[in-house]
């Protein structure tokens, strides 16, 4: 077959001619040949791979700049390409998963449904919980915070010579989210927390406190309204679930090794000996940018046990024997000195933080 015209080659491809057009202006699909006189674009039937390709990927909606990546690493390596569709994927479900979560909620919140108005609705349920840090054998000073309440969980761990501080003003700024924020109000409270935390050390960092623009801190938390649980998470803290007898982790690390795990470029094996391991790609260090948080919803179900924790914990020790201590330890004070006893035993080389709560019928 020789060369196509734009309307022959769009109806091969499944594509419009108007997408083709926008296609070649973007670099994602451009012609064989334009024809110098008329303006005429020409295509050629080897085209017709990428072409088809590019028109799957936007009915899965995949953003056309990564559809551009994704088309350029299929011509040299069709397996990567099929790692990076499946990845983009998996994040997609992800989010959908936390949207549908929100939209639950606020179908709740405007039905009048009990179960979304708010803690003073758990006359059933209440939290058994605990939280501790350690400095490690190694660090010099903790910048690790953890906190438990009744109705808050959280852990932030500070980096830079303001970490400390910093990981300590962002607990801060949620514990008084405790008893003032109370059921539709809770997501939007969370942001403007969060936010709050930022902008003061984008301020602190412009000051006069020396190395502290290199300062900030990673966040995750959750806040219990009515049989849910708002989740806050930005960095490389996690959270991780304990429910019938199965551990899951609940939050998405934002970091440079998860990005490329994702996308099918870096085992989690590979990840944990990665040169760059520790490299955020979002943190609340006063960066609009790198500050943007995950935000969702999430069931809570009598006999849940949850963990947060620092990365001075999950780097040293190993996934099934976090399971273990959460499956067996009989409250949470005990498990949070099991897990952190593992961290000093595995060597301490970080700065660790649990907080640790169980939900309990009464």
């Amino acid at each position: 077959m020789g060369e196509l015209t734009i309307g022959a080659f769009a109806r091969a491809s499944r594509l419009s001619p108007k997408a083709l057009r926008l296609y070649d202006e973007l670099g994602l699909l451009a012609p064989a040949r334009v024809d110098g006189t008329t303006g005429y674009r020409y295509y050629v039937e080897a085209q017709l791979p990428r072409a088809r390709l590019v028109a799957w990927l936007r009915r899965v909606g995949m953003p056309l700049a990564r559809i551009g990546e994704v088309c350029d690493l299929y011509e040299t390596d069709p397996p990567a390409a099929g790692l990076v569709i499946g990845a983009y994927w998996a994040r997609v479900e992800t989010e959908t998963a936390a949207r549908r979560d929100l939209v639950t909620f606020l179908v709740d919140q405007l039905s009048g449904n009990p179960a979304g108005k708010g803690v003073e609705q758990m006359s059933e349920m209440r939290m058994r919980y605990a939280a501790g840090t350690d400095r490690g054998l190694v660090r010099p000073v903790n910048q690790d915070t953890a906190y438990a309440g009744s109705r808050l969980l959280a852990v932030a761990d500070g980096f830079g010579a303001d970490g400390a501080r910093a990981s300590g003003a962002a607990v801060d700024a949620l514990v008084a989210l405790e008893e003032s924020v109370r059921g539709a109000d809770v997501l939007n409270g969370l942001a403007d927390a969060v936010d709050r935390v930022n902008r003061a050390n984008r301020e602190g960092s412009s000051g006069d406190s020396g190395d502290s623009g290199d300062s900030g801190t990673t966040l995750t938390a959750m806040l219990w309204t009515g049989s849910r649980l708002a989740l806050v998470h930005v960095g490389d803290t996690r959270a991780y679930l304990l429910r019938g007898g199965e551990v899951s982790r609940i939050t998405h690390d934002h970091t440079l090794v998860q990005s490329m795990i994702d996308a099918g470029s870096l085992t989690a094996e590979e990840a944990t000996s990665h040169p760059r391991r520790a490299l955020l790609l979002r943190a609340l260090d006063g960066s609009a940018d790198h500050a943007r948080p995950d935000l969702r919803l999430h069931d809570v179900v009598p006999g849940d046990r949850y963990l947060l924790c620092s990365d001075g914990l999950f780097t040293v020790v190993g996934p099934d024997d976090i399971r273990r201590v959460l499956a067996t330890a009989v409250d949470p004070a005990d498990a949070v000195s099991e897990l952190i006893a593992l961290a000093l035993a595995a060597g301490g080389p970080d700065n660790v933080a649990c907080a640790v709560a169980d939900a309990v019928t009464v």
